[in-house]
């Protein structure tokens, strides 16, 4: 396997990556930050800890500067690509950074020993297919990584998954659930594990669909997955675990989904996005910080069981 590592300006990014796949064979193409670890780096995503701006509001689709690798089967493939992309006259503010071969590793062990049972709540586990359930695990979702967002280790799913632990243990079991933004469908799953009894998990990416359906077959239980407009009529409970700027737009839609008395749970939302949040949503629902973890919060309300949606 070879990596060709390219500097390329904000402007070419889509064009030179698309290249490298669809016409010279790249295996794949990743992006990153070219000056990370830098006093010039960038926070496009708001990332805790970095004093970042939202990519969506502020119309800036990358980095300034950005590190491209591509990796090719073959050496010769490598040079036959760079030889044809440097030539082009379009690709004149490309720089080669290097050319290198990677060592032969096993790539499945390696990714799989990163993933490890995760206990989510007193015995409610996610546990990757490989391992076995650790004793007393009571509830368990059986999940790969890497086919979709959504491996129940990043902290707003891991909010996500505890809310849903406490509360239905305490709230009347919910007859119909929304996960909208499902992802590989783990807050789908862990409803229904819950005693969830009509589960809808929509998402705009059909791999994230197929991937939601095949876990909720791994595990046992039965959702309807599709697109957005798969999302129809109010809820018991609505899950969605996005990202601040999309959640703010989807505020209405959202909302109107929501039954009297039941419950709307966000996530994907920083600390400091709490204010513009609840006032995205304060025409519908008022809502309020009931988690947070590692920079992160967890944001939910509740829609009077006697009251209506705007």
């Amino acid at each position: 396997m070879f990596e060709v590592s390219l500097l390329a300006p904000q402007g070419w990014v889509e064009q030179v990556s698309d290249t490298l796949i669809d016409r010279l064979g790249a295996l794949s193409v990743s992006v990153q930050d070219a000056d990370a670890g830098s006093d010039a780096e960038q926070a496009l995503f708001g990332e805790p800890d970095l004093p970042g701006r939202d990519i969506v509001d502020s119309g800036t689709f990358g980095w300034n500067r950005c590190a491209l690798k591509a990796l090719f089967q073959t050496e010769d493939d490598a040079t036959h690509a760079l030889a044809w992309l440097l030539a082009q006259d379009w690709a004149r503010d490309l720089a080669l950074q290097g050319l290198t071969e990677l060592a032969d590793r096993d790539w499945v062990r390696l990714t799989q020993e990163q993933f490890t049972p995760s206990e989510i709540a007193a015995g409610f586990w996610i546990v990757p297919t490989w391992h076995e359930p650790p004793p007393g695990a009571r509830r368990v979702i059986r999940l790969d990584p890497g086919q979709a967002f959504g491996t129940g280790t990043h902290a707003t799913t891991r909010m996500c998954l505890r809310w849903i632990a406490r509360h239905a243990a305490t709230d009347p079991p919910w007859q119909r659930v929304l996960d909208y933004g499902c992802g590989s469908g783990v807050l789908a799953i862990a409803a229904a594990l819950h005693g969830a009894a009509a589960i809808d998990a929509v998402d705009i990416d059909p791999i994230a669909v197929r991937t939601a359906q095949t876990n909720a077959r791994a595990n046992g239980v039965a959702l309807r997955a599709g697109g957005p407009e798969a999302a129809r009529g109010e809820y018991a409970l609505v899950l969605a675990n996005i990202l601040a700027t999309p959640l703010k737009l989807l505020a209405p839609l959202l909302c109107t989904h929501v039954a009297p008395g039941g419950a709307l749970v966000l996530a994907g939302i920083l600390e400091r996005q709490a204010s513009e949040l609840a006032t995205a949503y304060a025409s519908w629902l008022a809502l309020e910080v009931s988690d947070t973890e590692d920079g992160w919060i967890l944001m939910t309300a509740r829609r009077p069981a006697s009251g209506r949606v705007a």
